[in-house]
C-alpha cells in the first residue's frame, strides 16, 4: 500500500512538471513572434506610416473626358491645382503632336494654334505637388465638324520658278473677319533668309513680300495650317498645305509711254528695246510697278468685262500677259498697223507689241517677249498721263512703301 501511495504522488508531480514545461515553451514562442517587446497595435501603426501618401496636386483638363463638338480654338485648357504641371502631351488620332506653352510657373497649359476640325485628341498630363508626388490625367475629346468652310487660293504654284517681283498672294473663298487667327496660321520663309511681312487687301486677300525684290535663286516656302481656324463666325478653314517655289533670274522691263518703247533688262543688262503702243488719250495706261500674274498664248478680250461696252471684242488676242485685275495686259497686237508701234498710243490701257494673228510667228516682238517672260516678272510703266496703279490691283504690291506695308 505504501509503495502504491508513493508511486501515485510521483505520477501527479510528473504530470505537473510536464504541464509547466509546455506552458513555458508556449510563452517563449509568443515572445519570439512578438519581436522585441512591441505589441500588435504598434506594428499596425508602423505599417500605416510606411504607406505612400497620395499627391495633393490635381490636374484638370477642359473639355471633359469624352466631350464632342469641341471648339477648335479657346476650348482646350489644362491646369494644375496645388501643384505644377511637369508634362503635357496632346496628340490627334494620327499621332501628330499639338504644340503649346505652359504659363504661371506650371499652373496652366494652352495650345499655340487652333486644333483641327472633326478630329479626336488624346491628352496625357502630369503634375507634382510640393513633396514631389505625381498626379496624372488621361482624357479624350472630339472637335466640331464645321458646316461652313473656307480655303486660301494661293499663287504662285507649287514647284514653280518665278520672277523677282512675285509676292505670295492668298485670296480666301470667304471674307475674313478674324484676320489675326488666320494670319497666325500662315508662315512664309525664304532661303537665304530675308525679312518678310504681310499685308491685307480688304478682308479676302493676304499678301507677303520682302522689302525689295527677291534675290535670284531664293527658295521660298509657304505653309498654311488653316484646318480648324475660325475665319469668321461659324466658318472654319479646311486646308493644310505647303507650297515651295524658286526665284529665277531678274527681268525688269520699263515701258515709256511717251517714247513708245519698252526696255528689257535681264540681271541688270539690257536685252532689247522694243517699240510699243500704250493707252490712247482718255484710256491711258496706269503708271507704276506691275507684275505679270498670268500668261495666255491666246485669249479673248471683251471690252464689256472692263467697262468698255461694245468698244471692242477680240476673240484671239495672242501672247497676253496680265498686269492688273482691272484688265491691264501686255499683249500681242495684230490689228494695228506695224508703223503704229513706236509712234502712237492707240490701246484702251494695255501695252501692245506687234504680233501676227494666231501668234504663230516666233520672230515677232510679242512672241519673243512672251517666251522670255516668267510669272512674277516686273513691268514698270512711266510717263503715262494716268495715275499710279493701286497696290491691290493685281500683284502691284511694290507701289506701297515698306513702312506702310508693314503697318
Amino acid at each position: 500500500m505504501r509503495v502504491q501511495s508513493i508511486s501515485g504522488v510521483a505520477g501527479v508531480r510528473g504530470r505537473r512538471g510536464l504541464l509547466a514545461l509546455v506552458l513555458g515553451a508556449l510563452l517563449a514562442l509568443v515572445a519570439a513572434c512578438g519581436g522585441s517587446g512591441g505589441s500588435a497595435g504598434d506594428k499596425g501603426k508602423d505599417t500605416e506610416a510606411a504607406k505612400p501618401r497620395p499627391s495633393r496636386a490635381r490636374v484638370t483638363v477642359e473639355p471633359g473626358d469624352g466631350a464632342k463638338g469641341v471648339e477648335t480654338s479657346g476650348a482646350l485648357k489644362i491646369t494644375s491645382a496645388r501643384g505644377k504641371l511637369t508634362s503635357v502631351k496632346v496628340e490627334d488620332e494620327k499621332g501628330r503632336a499639338v504644340a503649346g506653352k505652359t504659363a504661371g510657373g506650371g499652373a496652366s497649359w494652352k495650345p499655340d494654334e487652333s486644333l483641327r476640325a472633326d478630329t479626336t485628341y488624346t491628352v496625357d498630363a502630369s503634375a507634382k505637388d510640393a513633396d514631389g508626388r505625381a498626379a496624372r490625367k488621361h482624357t479624350t475629346f472630339h472637335t466640331l465638324r464645321p458646316e461652313e468652310t473656307f480655303v486660301g487660293v494661293y499663287s504662285p504654284e507649287d514647284g514653280s520658278t518665278v520672277g523677282v517681283g512675285m509676292p505670295v498672294s492668298l485670296r480666301f473663298t470667304r471674307g475674313i473677319t478674324h484676320p489675326g487667327a488666320v494670319e497666325k496660321s500662315i508662315k512664309v520663309s525664304a532661303s537665304p533668309s530675308v525679312p518678310i511681312a504681310s499685308h491685307w487687301f480688304g478682308n479676302d486677300r493676304l499678301d507677303f513680300r520682302p522689302a525689295t525684290y527677291w534675290k535670284p535663286g531664293t527658295k521660298v516656302t509657304l505653309k498654311m495650317d488653316l484646318d480648324g481656324v475660325e475665319g469668321r463666325p461659324g466658318v472654319y478653314g479646311e486646308q493644310h498645305k505647303t507650297v515651295k517655289f524658286t526665284i529665277g533670274r531678274s527681268q525688269i522691263s520699263v515701258v515709256d509711254a511717251k517714247a513708245h518703247t519698252m526696255k528689257i533688262k535681264r540681271d541688270g543688262k539690257t536685252l532689247k528695246t522694243l517699240p510699243i503702243t500704250a493707252g490712247a488719250p482718255g484710256h491711258e495706261t496706269y503708271n507704276g510697278t506691275m507684275v505679270i500674274s498670268e500668261k495666255l498664248r491666246v485669249t479673248r478680250m471683251d471690252g464689256a468685262t472692263v467697262g468698255f461696252k461694245g468698244e471692242y471684242d477680240i476673240k484671239d488676242v495672242p501672247h497676253a500677259m496680265r498686269l492688273s485685275d482691272s484688265g491691264t495686259f501686255l499683249h500681242g497686237n495684230y490689228w494695228a498697223g506695224r508703223p503704229t508701234f513706236g509712234s502712237a498710243n492707240v490701246s484702251h490701257g494695255c501695252v501692245g507689241l506687234f504680233d501676227q494673228r494666231g501668234g504663230g510667228d516666233p520672230s515677232t516682238p510679242a512672241a519673243w517677249f512672251f517666251g522670255q517672260s516668267l510669272i512674277g516678272d516686273v513691268v514698270i510703266v512711266k510717263n503715262s498721263d494716268d495715275e499710279t496703279i493701286q497696290p491691290g490691283n493685281g500683284l502691284s504690291d511694290w507701289n506701297m512703301s515698306w513702312e506702310k506695308w508693314k503697318a
